[in-house]
């Protein structure tokens, strides 16, 4: 399995730690981190080949180079079952299953955590649920973004735990301060580092920007992006890793830590839109210090084909496109971008609180 090969363990999820003596890791040593958009690995749209690994493998080896990474799967593993758009006639509802089997394939690209706080994680009411987390624990890959669930890996001696956070009843919610402030603790509580995930804000090809306030998509609550990431990091968050609006957004250092809005979408079959600037993509691979502070990191730009696979892009237009965002949403705390392709350390820019 790749991340046993890149020496991660799991420690499984909240309360798997109590009593648990691992030593923290040593002062100075780094921990790389990659994340990527959205990821459906089939659907009634389009089922791919192999188990789906053509739509990963031209990003896996970006994926494998990292000590973790982690994506937000969009829908379901399993077969039948009731879909939550039975019965509707609206062109609005999107319901996303893939075959158990291609579970495998996140792992096969290297992917060790995913995010499950989404819209898409209900697709096939509790027992599709039930099914997508067997489905990626037999695959070896780990889960999280249930009410209360704190997901711990262990890369090398240093325990890093992930939450997940969106605006449904079955994930924890982004919209409740009073539970982001306790969930996160609670996971700083079990690692050196937290990184939270949220799936939130609006969609479409023309919602580039984080405004300031809450965001609605097809008549839903979409929370706050901006008061949701900046209380997990008051609260105690290491990384802020976001997604939902299938297009690329900005990022924010706030207090010396690092928020990605959006990612856009790394991988689809024929399910999620390619044209314009939905067309862009991108992984982020940043490295933290145990303290959490951001020591450098990189962008790698991609480009979705017509089906949806991604691809690398040599003009570098996701990184371009975030550049900017960046710096028009947040000023100064946007301006830390170094040489192209890089991120620029906290230490040496000052800037982020």
């Amino acid at each position: 399995m790749t991340a046993r090969r890149r020496g991660v363990a799991s420690l499984g999820a909240v309360g798997a730690l109590v009593g648990a003596s691992a030593a923290p890791a040593a002062a100075g040593e780094r921990v790389t981190i990659t994340w990527g958009g959205d990821v459906t690995l089939g659907s009634s749209y389009g089922l791919p080949p192999a188990r789906g690994w053509p739509q990963l493998a031209p990003v896996a080896k970006v994926l494998r180079s990292a000590d973790l990474a982690a994506v937000n799967y969009e829908g379901t593993f399993g077969s039948g079952g009731v879909s939550k758009c039975a019965g509707s006639r609206g062109g609005d509802c999107f319901a996303f299953q893939a075959p158990v089997d291609n579970a495998r394939t996140l792992a096969r690209a290297g992917i060790d955590v995913v995010n499950q706080a989404n819209n898409h994680a209900f697709d096939f009411g509790p027992a599709g649920s039930r099914t997508t987390r067997s489905a990626l624990a037999g695959a070896g890959v780990r889960a999280t973004g249930a009410p209360g669930e704190v997901q711990v890996m262990r890369v090398n001696g240093t325990r890093v735990a992930f939450v997940g956070f969106s605006t449904y009843t079955w994930s924890a919610s982004m919209n409740d301060d009073r539970q982001v402030a306790s969930l996160v603790r609670a996971a700083a509580r079990k690692a050196d580092l937290v990184v939270a995930f949220f799936h939130g804000g609006a969609e479409g090809s023309d919602k580039l920007h984080v405004p300031a306030g809450r965001e609605h998509a097809f008549g839903e609550d979409r929370g706050d992006s901006r008061r949701f990431a900046r209380l997990a990091i008051d609260a105690g968050a290491d990384l802020v890793l976001g997604s939902g609006p299938h297009v690329l957004r900005g990022m924010e250092l706030y207090k010396r830590r690092l928020i990605a809005y959006s990612l856009g979408n790394l991988s689809g079959w024929k399910n999620f839109g390619t044209g314009g600037t939905l067309s862009y993509s991108a992984l982020l691979t940043v490295e933290l210090a145990l303290s959490g502070r951001l020591t450098g990191g990189r962008v790698t730009s991609l480009r979705l084909d017509r089906i949806g696979v991604p691809h690398r892009d040599a003009a570098h237009g996701a990184e371009r496109l975030m550049r900017r965002l960046s710096r028009s949403d947040f000023g100064d705390a946007g301006e830390w971008f170094a040489a192209l392709g890089a991120l620029q350390p906290v230490r040496e820019t000052g800037l982020g609180g």
